[in-house]
C-alpha cells in the first residue's frame, strides 16, 4: 500500500510498504478514507526527529471502513464505517474506567514511562504505523472503533478522532463559568474548534489570539472576538483591557512547543537534533527546553484564581516555569492528551444536519495522499490559508 513515511527532519515521502494484517484476535484492519494532518504531525516533523525512525508511517486521525476484524472483535463487521481515536486503549482496565483512556494500563508504553500508544507518533509512543496511508491495522478493535452512520460526508464524523475531542476536553479542563470569559492562544486547529465549542456551551466572551490573518478571520467569523499578537507590544494587557482589568476567567494554551517568539529555545531544540542516536532521545526526552511563549502569555492573560487548560503538546523536561507568579495569582491548571472515548458521548449529538460546530466546511485543504510531502510543508509553512489538511488516499 501507499503510506506517507517520515525519513528525516521535514522529509515526508509517500512509499510502498507492506499491507497491514491481523496479528491480535482484537485486531481489525480499515480502509482508509480519510485522514487528518494535525499539528502534533509537525513536531515529528521538525523537534521530535531523535526519536523517529526512517521509515515510520505518520498520520493519528483516521476515518475508514472496515475490512477485517479478528476473532475477539463483536459488534463490528467488515463495511462497517468507522473513525478511530487516535490512542489505542483497552477500554476495561482501571484508567479506562475513570474515562482516561490515555493513561490506559493495559496498553502503557512502560519501557519509555509514557501511556496509551498512539498511532503514528514516534517510539516514545510505541512507535505503532500510522494512518496517512490507504490501510490501517487497528488494536484493540473490540473498544477503539467509533461506528458512524452512513449517508453524510466523511468530514462530518472523521474529527472525532483528535480534533473535537481534543478541543471538547480542553474547554472542559478550562472550566469556564456560565458567560465567564475564555482565551484562546492558538488558532490552530484546535484553538479553531476550542472557540466554536465553548461559545455553543454558553461561555458569554470568547478571545482568540493568534498572528496568522486567515485563522484570525475564521475564529471572528464563529463569534469571537480575536486579537492579532503582531498589532500588541502587551497581548497580556490588550485582554485585560477586554475583560475590566481583570484578565479572563480561564485560557486554553492550543499553541504547545511550536511556539513563536522564544529563539533561545528553539535553540536548545534543535540541539538535540545534532547528536547522535540514543543521545539525541534522551536530550529530547530528559533535558529538552520548550519554547513557552504561548504557556508565558496564558499565565499572564489568566486572571487570579483562574484556569489554565493546556492542550497544545510540550516535551520538554527541563522547563523554566514561573513558579512565583503561578503560585502568587492562585492559578489552576490542568492538561493531558485528549481522551477521546470520554468525550464522544457528548460531542456526537451535535454532529447532526444543523453542523452547530461547522465541521462539514471546517478542513481548508483535501489532498490525495500523493501530495503529503507538499501538505507538510504548506501547514509548516501556514501556507495558503492552510488551517486543517485531510488526506483522501
Amino acid at each position: 500500500m501507499k503510506a506517507a513515511v517520515w525519513q528525516g527532519k521535514r522529509d515526508v515521502r509517500v512509499a510502498d510498504v507492506p499491507d497491514p494484517v491481523i496479528k491480535e484476535s482484537t485486531d481489525a484492519v480499515i480502509r482508509i478514507t480519510s485522514s487528518g494532518l494535525c499539528g502534533s504531525d509537525l513536531h515529528l516533523y521538525e523537534v521530535l526527529t531523535p526519536l523517529m525512525t526512517p521509515g515510520d508511517i505518520l498520520g493519528h486521525e483516521p476515518m475508514g471502513v472496515i475490512e477485517e476484524t479478528g476473532s475477539a472483535v463483536q459488534g463490528l463487521k467488515p463495511g462497517d464505517r468507522v473513525v478511530v481515536p487516535f490512542q489505542i486503549a483497552c477500554g476495561n482496565c482501571f484508567m479506562c474506567d475513570q474515562g482516561l483512556q490515555t493513561q490506559c494500563e493495559t496498553t502503557q508504553v512502560r519501557e519509555q514511562g509514557t501511556g496509551a500508544p498512539l498511532f503514528g507518533y514516534s517510539k516514545l509512543y510505541d512507535a505503532v504505523p500510522g494512518a496517512q496511508a490507504e490501510y490501517l491495522r487497528v488494536p484493540q478493535a473490540q473498544y477503539g472503533p467509533i461506528k458512524v452512520p452512513e449517508g453524510p460526508p466523511d468530514d462530518r464524523f472523521l474529527f472525532l478522532s483528535d480534533v473535537l475531542p481534543t478541543a471538547w476536553q480542553a474547554v472542559e479542563y478550562a472550566d469556564v463559568p456560565k458567560d465567564g470569559t475564555l482565551a484562546v492562544v492558538g488558532l490552530g486547529p484546535i484553538g479553531d474548534m476550542a472557540c466554536r465549542i465553548a461559545l455553543h456551551r454558553g461561555a458569554g466572551q470568547v478571545i482568540g489570539i493568534d498572528l496568522v490573518p486567515e485563522r484570525l478571520a475564521r475564529a471572528r467569523a464563529r463569534g469571537a472576538q480575536v486579537l492579532d499578537v503582531t498589532e500588541h507590544d502587551d497581548i497580556g494587557a490588550a485582554v485585560r483591557e477586554l475583560t475590566h482589568g481583570r484578565g479572563t476567567d480561564a485560557v486554553i494554551d492550543a499553541v504547545g512547543m511550536e511556539a513563536h517568539g522564544n529563539v533561545a529555545g528553539k535553540v536548545v531544540q534543535s540541539v538535540g537534533g545534532m547528536l547522535p542516536g540514543k543521545l539525541a532521545e534522551k536530550a529530547v526526552t530528559k533535558a529538552g527546553v520548550d519554547r513557552l511563549a504561548a504557556f508565558q502569555h496564558a499565565i499572564d492573560i489568566v486572571r487570579r484564581g483562574g484556569t489554565v487548560s493546556l492542550s497544545g503538546l510540550y516535551g520538554g523536561a527541563a522547563d523554566p516555569l514561573p513558579m512565583m507568579t503561578m503560585f502568587d495569582k492562585q492559578i489552576q491548571l490542568r492538561m493531558g492528551q485528549a481522551n477521546v472515548k470520554r468525550w464522544v458521548p457528548d460531542i456526537l449529538p451535535l454532529l447532526t444536519d444543523e453542523d452547530v460546530l461547522g465541521v462539514d466546511d471546517f478542513a481548508t485543504h483535501h489532498l490525495p495522499l500523493a501530495q503529503a510531502p507538499e501538505a507538510y510543508e504548506m501547514f509548516q509553512k501556514k501556507a495558503d490559508g492552510a488551517v486543517k489538511v485531510v488526506f483522501k488516499p
